[in-house]
């Protein structure tokens, strides 16, 4: 059965001539759903309410921005359709008019996968609508902090551009709410503000840090002789370094820290050299500090980390984040962890009325306490899993893996639901071995075996015992080397491949292609290095202050892998520094065929043509290197030459940097793009790009798989999302002229599974079979007719239907079938439609007629179905399967089919039961009003007394357990037989015909009165 629905067409009905309607409208048609897990990735910004304790703003590194009005127990995203970037670096909120927020993008985290800020965004109504208010070109933002009686003043410390020089950075005012904007510091194009502070009681007095941090692939530069601390006391108009008792070496990034309860108290937490760095403590304002404590975990990775806070009402009370979230009581020189649902602290805000109440962010999202740490709420509840790629497996339904950032392992979740549980959809989350990096590689036929990556330690997951064997190649820690030395480089996401013509071979790569014919336990070297390993880039990474050696930096190192699917041995590769190599012969030669492009670019993702083999595709990321400009190639001669399909103007915008190109296996051609902000398609081979926005939000498409007719995808800061049933998207732009279009339809698979929806959760469909349709134009009479192999019209549906229209029940005497009535329903607007069907016959006759033939009859059973489309004098055909479940082993088409037989007859057997008992109940009606107008009869009191004892024999009485009678017995055999796919038993047919011989007993008797 699976086999079918792997080996669907994507042939259209209709020779089409030429295309009119716009593309995106059409685009924004398809919707996409978010699979999950529902559990947070990382959190730099957060703030919170003072006069509304149980409101928090969190500010995610690819997710945007996030309220909660429960003290986390539920969260909202507020920055979608607003925000061009998902990227937070700072939340601050009006205190006194907290319907005034502003948020600074660009997280100051400067991690590699860091992404770029776009600017300042205001919202005057808590953040249901957001205005752009400039600096666009900030790059990273590290604070925003707001004049304590005037909304209309801010500051924003601009860390600047990540990857490249910048001249807008460093402190930035407004005084008129963001229409325009002061630079009032500025030390160079290489040096911005890691964070600024306003004295609580004196708004003009403002400590700023400078801080030159800087990301290259091979390095982080964090600190200069040029960073410090600088103080301005005239709100900005002019500055002074502060040096007193501070480092005299280099100085890294800095945050500051001042209490409102005792102003005169400003602390900064330093990186610097000469073992300098730590806390330091002013007690007269920056005039002279103390060293007070160099406790390790207070400069652990600064440029990542680096966050000091005072408690609003206790000078002598700070936090540290870092590694560990950390108290000190004395005024910084002791400290004591706290335990967070996470680690890998970022950042907290502490309400300034009851300091009890927190809000503290780290890598695993926000969490709220209410008694100052003890308890925190759940991060389980934010869908912002930063992932790095997507790989899916080939059972039903189909699972999605991924490295997580942040986690400590791979992990897995379902595209549906496969079974029933009762904690929801966290529930379905499983790990899979390796870490956070991945990936995680399902074997092909047995989805119980997994191939994962820890930061080029090769592993072979088993989820049946939860183990996992390792056999890491050369299986020498890569930790703390200068890559120069090292014998094996492994990028902290060094791929790995499994053949698509033979599952047994295995690839995994470091700067050479390593092969495995026996799931790790031996490897085989099957290349030359295949990097372009310039010496000046094999250095310590972590400069001048702090060294940072965790493979994330290596920089020559083979970046993506994949073999054609349609050639055995045709294999692609890119590394991390540039080069493209590609061999024809498994590896035994390999010929270098790098595209001419600028030098440095990170090849993302390879791609070879599933309909050419001399066709592949490549996308080039090189934002690490400051150009943010998209690169998509393609070869059609196996290398030799290459065009380029992002110029800028063609649809991906020229700040688009791109990280995965793929191409449709069932439709040469189409390509869908991930770009550093979002999805695009292009329906003519990259000539034309359209963005595929939809309900997708803005954030980086980091990998894509088209798998069953679906498009998967990873995002870094969204989690995983699906587009289910490409079949008609493959075709649009072939529609051209046609005035109406029905596409063919994918298989249907009977999956009686649901899942109850979840705030924020994933969205499951039910099961269906998914009908697409283009219209030229609304259509008068519009109907959609399901037919089965017997030529009955099981289900008919009409658009723009009345509720309560009276419905045709009248038996088609040619076919000796009584016709489903038409449902409403049927979508019928411009442009492409999507409809699904039940794949359920129409449901029991009702008295009430807006509860009668809702849809809910019994399932159909397997086999052809023809999908009828009449628009006016356009009839359109076409046909589809309905399949059984595959992964049914106790039941077989011909049970499911009995099954189908069975419980229509058992619908129409209730349909008797009930229209009679409403006949009964008019003829009880009638007789009232008799008895009402005429003295009682001894022959009308025993009708009556009849009456009422044939309707007791088939209405339950009201009461507390009292007995079922017809009605509900018949309701009960009909729910026996509709619970699961089954092949019905002979109690059920024995209880059939007891029901049926009780109801002619009861109907005659009936009839023999009137």
């Amino acid at each position: 059965m699976l086999k079918k629905l792997l080996a669907t067409s994507v042939l259209l009905t209709c020779s089409f001539l030429a295309f009119s309607q716009d593309l995106s409208q059409i685009l924004d048609s398809y919707k996409f759903r978010n699979v999950g897990p529902l559990r947070g990735g990382r959190v730099t910004a957060v703030e919170g309410v003072d006069s509304k304790p149980s409101n928090f703003y969190m500010g995610a590194t690819g997710g945007g921005v996030w309220k909660t009005e429960d003290y986390g127990i539920t969260w909202k995203n507020i920055s979608d359709g607003y925000f061009p970037t998902p990227s937070i670096g700072a939340i601050s909120v009006y205190q006194k008019q907290p319907e005034i927020i502003y948020v600074g993008t660009g997280s100051d985290g400067l991690r590699s996968n860091v992404i770029t800020g776009k600017g300042m965004f205001k919202s005057k109504d808590e953040g249901k609508t957001w205005e752009f208010i400039g600096l666009k070109n900030a790059g990273q933002i590290g604070a925003v902090e707001i004049h304590p009686t005037n909304p209309d003043i801010v500051y924003v410390a601009a860390i600047g551009q990540a990857f490249d020089k910048n001249t807008e950075r460093g402190v930035f005012k407004t005084v008129d709410g963001g229409a325009n904007w002061e630079k009032v510091f500025y030390h160079s194009d290489s040096v911005g503000i890691s964070d600024l502070e306003l004295a609580p009681d004196n708004p003009n007095t403002i400590y700023a840090g400078a801080w030159r941090g800087e990301r290259k692939p091979w390095t982080i530069t964090s600190g200069s002789s040029e960073g410090g601390v600088y103080k301005s006391t005239d709100a900005g108009k002019t500055w002074s370094k502060l040096s007193k008792g501070l480092p005299t070496g280099l100085t890294g990034k800095i945050d500051f820290a001042v209490s409102p309860a005792d102003p005169n108290v400003v602390y900064a937490n330093i990186e610097a050299s000469d073992n300098q760095g730590g806390l330091y403590r002013s007690a007269d304002r920056g005039a002279f500090w103390e060293f007070v404590s160099d406790n390790s975990n207070l400069t652990n990775r600064p440029f990542y980390y680096t966050n000091i806070y005072a408690n609003p009402k206790d000078a002598n009370t700070v936090y540290n984040n870092a590694l560990r979230f950390m108290r000190s009581y004395d005024g910084g020189k002791t400290w004591r962890s706290l335990s967070t649902p996470h680690g890998d602290n970022h950042d907290i805000w502490i309400n300034p009325s009851d300091t009890t109440i927190w809000i503290q962010a780290n890598d695993g999202g926000a969490n709220v306490t209410q008694n100052n740490g003890i308890s925190w709420s759940t991060q389980f509840n934010q869908p912002t899993a930063e992932l790095y790629q997507v790989e899916v497996d080939d059972q039903y339904p189909y699972w999605l893996y991924a490295g997580q950032q942040d986690n400590y392992s791979t992990i897995a979740v379902p595209s549906m639901p496969p079974i029933s549980v009762q904690s929801g959809s966290n529930a379905f989350i499983i790990n899979t071995g390796g870490c956070e990096t991945g990936p995680a590689v399902p074997k092909p036929g047995d989805p119980n075996i997994v191939y994962s990556n820890c930061k080029g330690r090769f592993g072979v997951f088993d989820k049946r015992t939860g183990q996992e064997m390792q056999y890491y190649v050369g299986a020498s820690n890569i930790y703390g080397h200068n890559p120069k030395d090292l014998k094996f480089r492994f990028q902290r996401v060094a791929p790995i491949h499994v053949s698509p013509h033979n599952s047994g071979v295995i690839y995994h790569t470091s700067q050479y292609v390593h092969k495995t014919l026996d799931e790790g336990k031996t490897w085989e070297i099957i290349s030359p290095d295949l990097t372009a390993n310039e010496p000046d880039k094999q250095v310590v990474p972590g400069s001048p202050i702090t060294r940072d050696v965790t493979g994330e930096e290596y920089y020559s190192t083979i970046y993506s892998i994949r073999e054609s699917p349609i050639q055995e041995g045709l294999i692609w590769v890119g590394a991390n520094d540039d080069p493209v190599h590609v061999t024809k012969d498994g590896g035994k030669t390999w010929e270098n065929v790098t595209p001419t492009m600028p030098k440095g670019g990170r090849v993302d993702s390879v791609d070879p043509s599933p309909h050419d083999p001399a066709t592949a595709y490549v996308a080039i990321l090189r934002y690490l290197m400051g150009d943010d400009k998209p690169y998509i190639y393609k070869t059609s001669d196996y290398g030799k030459t290459w065009t380029l399909l992002t110029d800028g103007k063609n649809g991906i915008p020229e700040d688009f940097p791109t990280l995965v190109v793929r191409e449709d296996p069932a439709k040469k051609g189409v390509l869908y793009a991930g770009t550093q902000f979002g999805l695009f398609i292009s329906l003519n081979d990259g000539a034309n790009w359209t963005p595929f926005k939809s309900n997708l939000p803005v954030t980086p498409i980091t990998d894509i798989k088209i798998h069953q007719d679906d498009l998967v995808m990873s995002t870094m800061g969204r989690g995983f999302w699906i587009l289910d049933n490409l079949t008609s998207l493959r075709g649009v732009n072939e529609i051209k002229d046609q005035r109406v279009v029905l596409f063919q339809t994918k298989p249907a698979i009977r999956n009686m599974m649901s899942a109850q929806s979840e705030t924020n959760g994933p969205e499951y469909p039910r099961a269906g079979a998914k009908l697409d349709f283009y219209l030229a134009e609304k259509q008068e009479g519009l109907r959609l007719e399901l037919i089965n192999e017997k030529g009955q019209v099981v289900r008919t549906f009409k658009a723009d239907a009345p509720k309560g229209e009276k419905v045709d029940t009248t038996r088609n005497m040619s076919t000796e079938f009584s016709e489903a009535p038409a449902s409403g329903g049927l979508p019928n607007k411009v442009g492409m439609n999507h409809f699904s069907w039940n794949l359920r016959h129409q449901g029991g006759w009702d008295k009430d007629p807006k509860r009668a033939y809702t849809g809910n009859g019994p399932m159909v059973s397997t086999g052809n179905y023809t999908a009828r489309l009449i628009a006016g004098e356009t009839v359109l055909e076409e046909q589809f399967e309905v399949l059984l479940d595959p992964r049914m082993t106790l039941v077989t088409d011909a049970d499911v089919a009995e099954q189908e037989a069975l419980n229509l007859e058992i619908q129409t057997f209730r349909d008797q039961v009930d229209q009679l008992i409403v006949a009964v109940e008019k003829e009880k009606e009638a007789l009232k009003l008799v008895i009402e107008k005429e003295n009682t009869t001894k022959k009308i009191a025993r009708k009556k007394s009849e009456l009422d004892a044939i309707h007791e024999e088939l209405v339950t009485p009201e009461g507390t357990y009292m007995q079922p009678m017809l009605e509900d017995q018949a309701r009960y055999l009909s729910s026996m037989m509709g619970q699961a796919d089954q092949k019905p038993g002979n109690d059920a047919y024995e209880r059939f015909a007891e029901l049926k011989k009780q109801f002619e007993d009861i109907k005659a008797r009936f009839e023999a009165l009137k």
